[in-house]
């Protein structure tokens, strides 16, 4: 290699290596890149009906969101505060109830295993030492040191979040009010006899995060539907709140629907335990009928992302970026999908493909 090409090799190590280094700052740019598709995807539905300047339909939509998002936590919130009061009060009870169905539970299990004679020693040796419901004041009081450090560090990890929030928030903002300036200012970043084809795939990418956000709301409704019909054929309260949280979760891979499933059951635990293993087990066939039917299904129908693709993006991008990662995985999975497609396929690949056929004809001419 000569001189030149190491310099080169050497620069595009370094802008690796930096890339790496900021990678919480790419991911949180994309993030607020996400955002201001979605705001820019309302706007131009918006103005497609109406013919307003987009300032106003901007504006007009982020009133609409804030309204969404207010009458949400109107619905959600309230009942759901009342509950859990009622449940720090039949706690205690509702733990004895659990305490008696498990020893039922082995009793019945060692007496089908090792005979009737044998039924009560199971529960007897397990819970020979006495099982505390709850930590009695001594323990409480005992583990307050150690409470109040991990209470400051949880609000400084919720402070250092509000910030980043906030930053995502402020760009997304200032991205969605001027689109065509921060295009054009990333395009020029580009070669010039490249830019009117980076142009193209910028429009692309744009197009399938628009399809993605069709595909998460599908997703959605149909995880907010099956919750709403198995709770109500459950008999659990609060059958709305817990649906539409089931929807709104929904959103963040794997995680969301896990912490939809603690809100049902705590209501349903105050009825009966075994209302809240029958939620339990509820949200586990709607968790997996929406990761391994729902979600693969619609984006492939929305973004022809293949459902291993999806599975292995989650998992990739949850290993480098941590939890962002794994709430923007499958965005970043469209966009690179188009950027390899157009990028490395298109223009790479199939162009070596006809210069090497071309060579070929050109050899074989005599």
């Amino acid at each position: 290699m000569k001189f030149p090409q190491w310099i080169g090799l050497a620069a595009l190590g370094a802008a690796v290596v930096l890339l790496w280094t900021l990678k919480d700052v790419l991911i949180h740019l994309f993030a607020a890149v996400v955002l201001a598709m979605a705001l820019c995807t309302l706007v131009g539905t918006l103005r497609a009906r109406w013919p307003i300047p987009r300032p106003v339909a901007l504006l007009i939509c982020l009133v609409g969101l804030l309204v969404v998002i207010g009458l949400g936590a109107a619905v959600v919130v309230p009942p759901f505060t009342s509950q859990f009061h009622q449940l720090l009060l039949q706690l205690p009870a509702a733990a004895g109830e659990l305490k008696t169905l498990a020893i039922n539970a082995i009793n019945v299990i060692s007496g089908w295993v090792y005979g009737s004679g044998a039924s009560g020693s199971w529960s007897d040796r397990l819970f020979a030492n006495g099982v505390t419901s709850l930590p009695d004041s001594s323990t409480l009081a005992s583990g307050l040191g150690g409470g109040l450090q991990s209470l400051l560090g949880l609000a400084g990890n919720l402070g250092s979040g509000l910030v980043q929030l906030l930053f995502v928030l402020a760009v997304s903002l200032m991205v969605a009010v001027q689109p065509n300036a921060y295009r054009n200012v990333a395009i020029l970043l580009v070669p010039s006899f490249y830019r009117r084809r980076a142009q193209g795939i910028l429009d692309q990418c744009g197009n399938a995060l628009s399809s993605w956000m069709v595909g998460v709301l599908i997703s959605s409704l149909c995880v907010a539907l099956l919750a709403g019909i198995g709770l109500s054929l459950l008999g659990v309260k609060l059958v709305m709140a817990n649906a539409l949280l089931a929807g709104l979760l929904n959103v963040i891979p794997n995680v969301g629907p896990t912490m939809s499933t603690i809100f049902p059951m705590a209501v349903a635990l105050l009825d009966s335990p075994w209302k809240a293993l029958a939620v339990l087990g509820l949200y586990v066939i709607v968790q997996n009928l929406e990761s391994y039917v729902i979600t693969p299904s619609v984006m492939h129908h929305q973004v022809k992302l293949l459902p291993g693709l999806t599975l292995t993006a989650q998992f990739v991008f949850t290993v480098v970026f941590g939890p962002l990662g794994l709430l923007l995985a499958l965005p970043l999975a469209v966009v690179l999908q188009v950027l390899i497609r157009e990028i490395v396929i298109h223009d790479l690949f199939d162009r070596w493909k006809s210069e090497g056929r071309l060579r070929l004809s050109r050899q074989s001419t005599p």
